[in-house]
């Protein structure tokens, strides 16, 4: 039975993502512990260190399916670590080359080869779902570049934006993040053989030789020095993971925030059933929005735990090591369902334009006092402008008036502002500052842009 609820029969479909899981599962890690084996057989047949038909026998027994799960599992247990395990049962099924595999490696060297070579596959889907929310954002900005709404601060309404500006800010920071993707895996994906205590003492004059020709074949880089015992780069991947859901759910905060009945200006789209409720049927929940929210939260917790397994004693841990063992696998699987909910999300956003407008207009033309102010100012001088119009701001806010008629009742404002200029800087649209620009930067060199 499963007992997190990234494995529930009832919830992974909901928290999780297949393919991610499939990348980090129990078949799945035992068949990266068999290519780093062969990898290591092959690099030592290839600098002369066993023979080359022992290699090729290890290679032909490597196969996951052969291997006995359960057993591994209970031996495990005992061990501490599965690499024993695995390593007695391709001894075995190699027959007579048997007793070349694992040659001069360590238990660290193949756990953490081919975690890497985990990471290389779920920072693959990671990128792939990055591109689709981009994409999907890519559109929202386009289409709404000169749609206006309440910008708000504070939850109180601030200044028009347009929706489109918007969309161009939550792009802007997965836009980074695909950066950060491609800055880190070099520094990431290398691959660890160093022996016991990291001086690859067990493989003699051969040692960086061997080491080179290791992940060559498995495609890695070489890191500089062992990483036994420094773990920031797997920190980073995890920090990384971090940044990701983190914008994610500054995203899903704003939709919301926005599906909020008193709001109501974007929803997630509608499936029937849901985001239902079980007794008010009127109910139109934002479901991904609250997955992408808790996930965040998930894996900015593990990447706080990925910090401490930093604090590594000596040449190998004692005990930190076995926290990445939990934080990494759960951090993926996390991070690409939150990113799968919200490409499904922001590619079927349903947007209300006219609600956007009537919510401009709630508080009859306040939202534009800065721009009546600013435009007053060049008439009677910044201070003199900010009394007037803060004077016609409380007979808007007291009930008494629309921010024009007030305005035009002021004889120092009509003498300055006719009626015509007047109601220009009332129009909420006609505020909306340098958005549409913004949204052409940020738009600005994608392939098929016209911005």
């Amino acid at each position: 039975m499963a007992i997190t609820a990234f494995d529930s029969r009832l919830f992974a479909g909901l928290l999780g993502h297949e393919a991610m899981r499939a990348v980090f599962d129990d078949r799945a890690l035992v068949a990266r512990y068999l290519d780093v084996e062969v990898a290591l057989a092959r690099a030592e047949a290839e600098v002369g260190l066993i023979p080359a038909d022992a290699a090729e026998a290890i290679a032909r027994a490597a196969d996951p399916d052969r291997i006995d799960i359960a057993a591994l599992g209970r031996e495990t247990e005992i061990v501490g670590y599965p690499i024993v395990g695995i390593v007695h049962q391709l001894a075995r099924l190699a027959g007579e080359a048997g007793g070349y595999v694992h040659w001069g490696a360590t238990t660290q060297d193949i756990m953490d080869t081919a975690v890497i070579l985990q990471v290389r596959d779920g920072l693959a889907l990671v990128e792939a779902e990055i591109e689709r929310v981009r994409a999907a954002l890519v559109g929202l900005a386009a289409k709404y570049r000169d749609t206006p709404m309440a910008g708000r601060t504070h939850l109180q309404h601030a200044l028009p934006v347009t929706f489109g500006y918007k969309a161009a800010i939550w792009l802007s920071m997965l836009d980074r993040h695909a950066t950060r993707l491609d800055e880190l895996r070099p520094r990431v994906l290398v691959g660890q053989l160093a022996g016991a205590a990291g001086t690859l003492a067990s493989l003699g004059e051969a040692g960086l030789a061997v080491e080179a020709a290791f992940v060559r074949q498995l495609g890695l880089g070489v890191s500089p020095a062992p990483w036994h015992a420094a773990r920031d780069s797997m920190a980073e991947v995890i920090g990384f993971l971090g940044l990701v859901t983190g914008s994610l759910a500054k995203i899903a905060t704003d939709v919301m925030l926005m599906m909020t009945t008193e709001i109501g200006e974007a929803f997630e789209p509608f499936v029937r059933g849901r985001g239902s409720s079980s007794t008010m049927p009127q109910k139109r929940n934002p479901i991904s929005c609250e997955v992408i929210a808790a996930a965040a939260k998930l894996v900015r917790r593990n990447a706080g735990v990925m910090l401490d397994a930093m604090a590594s004693d000596f040449e190998r841990a004692t005990g930190p090591w076995h926290l990445e063992w939990v934080a990494i696998p759960e951090s993926f699987v996390a991070a690409a369902g939150a990113l799968r909910h919200a490409g499904d999300m922001l590619e079927g956003l349903t947007v209300d334009t006219e609600r956007m407008r009537r919510n401009l207009d709630a508080t009859g033309g306040l939202i534009v006092a800065e721009a009546i102010m600013m435009a007053l100012a060049r008439h009677v001088g910044r201070q003199r402008a900010h009394d007037l119009v803060y004077d016609a701001c409380r007979e808007v806010l007291e009930g008494r008036s629309g921010l024009l008629a007030a305005l035009e009742a002021m004889p120092e404002v009509a003498a300055a502002l006719d009626r015509t200029a007047l109601a220009r800087l009332v129009d909420p649209a006609n505020y909306v500052g340098c958005a549409p620009d913004i949204v052409d930067r940020v738009l600005a060199g994608r392939p098929g842009s016209t911005h």
